[in-house]
């Protein structure tokens, strides 16, 4: 199974081991995967602040960087749902609304990707602890998963997974949303790990990296003893011998 990985732009500069962990999760599922070093953001940042021509004029290279008939995976669904849905405003109609429409077809989110196509949800993890797992907006209103990342996380050992109250609200980082509303971002941001620190969590884990940078932030910033995981990490943990690519 040929795949390509799409590392977003952030993953890339803030957190690049979560990347590598997911190639690694990719090939342990035997996927053959290629990545394409050109490749810089799909223009979700430009998109999501009303700079539509911008976000097109970044939107097209993605389309560029990509095979339209190739299987694309990447560690955020924040990014992917971009792809599958704000694409529809910037290329409908457009020369290039048939490549548009294959590729949004053929990327995936990490964890729905394992899951649904390579039919994978063991990788021998290990984790000790508690956790809880954010349901991210994009996850569950874009990409519409839900049970994936839980099926993923139920079979790391060592790992006992609580639902909190609340999951499936936002976080409150949303992007410029939190430069803009920093006060309300914040209030959100503490709303969400208090319900995770209720629950007696180790850990807030899940597919989006935006908004663990933004509960981390609050964490960080308050001393709290809790911290932040991306699934990918997870299920890479306590398994692999350090490797160089």
């Amino acid at each position: 199974m040929k795949v390509e990985l799409f590392v977003p732009c952030f993953v890339d500069q803030l957190y690049p081991e979560t990347a590598f962990n997911t190639l690694r999760l990719l090939e342990k599922s035997g996927c053959d995967v290629t990545y394409n070093s050109k490749q810089t953001c799909c223009g979700q940042p430009a998109y999501n602040a009303g700079y539509w021509d911008e976000a097109k004029e970044v939107g097209t290279k993605f389309l560029n960087d990509f095979t339209e008939n190739t299987y694309v995976v990447a560690p955020s669904a924040s990014c992917v749902g971009m792809v599958k849905g704000g694409f529809n405003d910037l290329f409908t109609n457009t020369i290039v609304h048939n490549k548009c429409r294959s590729l949004q077809s053929n990327i995936w989110e990490l964890s729905d990707f394992l899951v649904n196509v390579a039919k994978r949800d063991y990788f021998g993890a290990e984790l000790e602890g508690k956790a809880v797992y954010h349901d991210s907006c994009s996850a569950l209103r874009e990409c519409k998963i839900k049970d994936e990342p839980r099926q993923l996380l139920s079979k790391v050992h060592g790992l006992e997974m609580i639902e909190m109250e609340d999951t499936d609200m936002c976080c409150g980082f949303g992007g410029t949303f939190a430069v803009k509303f920093d006060a309300i971002s914040s209030a959100m941001a503490e709303q969400k790990v208090n319900h995770a620190l209720a629950q007696q969590a180790d850990y807030i884990i899940s597919t989006d990296l935006s908004c663990l940078l933004h509960l981390q932030g609050y964490i960080e910033k308050n001393n709290l003893p809790i911290k932040t995981m991306h699934i990918a990490d997870v299920l890479c943990n306590g398994w692999l011998e350090s490797t160089e690519y």
